[in-house]
């Protein structure tokens, strides 16, 4: 290597010496409650397939299906070629399940916030974003040039003393939060947020990328689940996670749609999403319209993992969804309670900073629907055992 690039070794290394290097697994299996890893099984409790959709069959055989009927890619961006009429399709079954007038289809959840914030404001304007908002968010923040003021974490009070403080600015003003806070499994209090907006004549975007599949009717979100429907803006949403497959959404008024379709700088210069994952994506939400019964095993199931691992003394957080945090605290502690678990066969990541503030370090524990209670019960058993062996409890 190269003197000029010798600081791309010096900076792995210091992420290892700081226990901040992350060591990256590969999956020989579908995903699943248990997945093959270097031909082992292991107990899979760190992905976000919430639902157990990633290897349905329903959305495999849609894919294959689709492949037959159209092919594989799509060929060009959405604005030249690229728009096929199964991305109208499952934009159409979006905008219905959301509850809102129109959908326009994205290449990720991250690409979603990339695309919809800088077309909604820019460097004469303010943004608004709660203090822990996910990254996606934050970049997307940066690429407007607007000036971003932090909000406290779910506090409207501090909302409302920023917006009041800056009441006389005469550009556009846009008040952004996750819906779920995926490290802490914490919900934003959006009928308070959206109440303070509407006092201060401001925009309001969620991104209820691990709200979709989990939170409201069936899955529909936290706007649905707070009963908030047409007092949201701006909604972003994910279909790599509850959905079990790739790529976002942003709903909203059919205004702002159009106006998306023709300002937002993905949907403009990136190549639309492929074939397969447009129809899988088509059968996870038929699957969610037709019945709730994943969801409530989702959260059937988080309530008990959570009981089990308070019962045992671990500091489980603020959540308020299926995400359990294991808090650790200390980055190294939280490796070594993760390389242990894994040794254990149980395949469930340390989150370390800069992800999660220093000091706050966890094992951040995500249940399926697809896990059964034995799975659960053996998972509480090994937390157990390393927490006791690494003087946790």
């Amino acid at each position: 290597m190269s003197v000029k690039m010798e600081f791309l070794r010096e900076e792995v290394q210091r992420l290892k010496d700081e226990g901040l290097y992350t060591n990256i697994r590969t999956l020989e299996s579908p995903q699943g409650p248990w997945v093959d890893i270097g031909g082992k099984k292991y107990l899979n409790m760190c992905s976000n397939n919430y639902l157990g959709l990633c290897s349905e069959p329903r959305l495999c055989e849609k894919a294959i299906r689709y492949i037959e009927l159209y092919g594989v890619g799509p060929g060009a961006v959405r604005t030249i070629a690229g728009t096929m009429s199964i991305h109208l399709e499952l934009e159409e079954k979006l905008a219905a399940f959301k509850g809102t007038e129109a959908s326009i289809l994205l290449q990720s959840g991250f690409t979603a916030n990339l695309a919809a914030i800088p077309a909604l404001v820019n460097k004469n304007d303010l943004i608004f974003s709660d203090a822990l908002n996910h990254a996606s968010i934050i970049d997307g923040c940066r690429l407007s040039g607007a000036r971003i003021i932090r909000y406290g974490h779910c506090d409207p009070r501090d909302l409302e003393a920023k917006l009041k403080e800056h009441q006389q600015h005469e550009g556009k003003k846009l008040v952004i939060t996750d819906g779920v806070f995926s490290m802490d499994g914490d919900v934003a209090p959006l009928p308070e947020l959206v109440e303070v907006a509407e006092r201060y004549g401001v925009m309001v975007m969620v991104d209820d990328a691990h709200g979709e599949g989990v939170l409201g009717r069936g899955g529909r979100g936290i706007v649905d689940h707070f009963q908030l429907h047409g007092k949201v803006d701006v909604e972003v949403g994910t279909l790599s996670k509850a959905f079990g497959v790739v790529g976002g959404f942003i709903s909203g008024s059919r205004d702002l749609i159009e106006y998306m379709r023709q300002k937002a700088r993905p949907n403009l210069f990136s190549s639309a999403l492929t074939v397969p994952d447009v129809g899988a994506c088509i059968a996870a939400v038929e699957i969610l319209g037709e019945s709730d019964e994943l969801v409530q095993k989702l959260w059937e199931n988080g309530r008990y993992l959570k009981k089990e691992l308070k019962g045992l003394g671990f500091d489980t957080g603020k959540s308020e969804t299926p995400i359990t945090p294991v808090i650790i605290g200390d980055e190294m502690t939280s490796k070594k309670f993760s390389a242990r678990l894994f040794e254990e066969s149980i395949f469930a990541g340390a989150i370390a900073f800069p992800t999660v503030p220093r000091g706050t370090a966890r094992i951040r524990v995500m249940v399926s629907a697809a896990h059964s209670r034995k799975d659960l019960d053996f998972a509480v058993e090994k937390f157990a055992l390393v927490g006791r062996e690494l003087g946790i409890l």
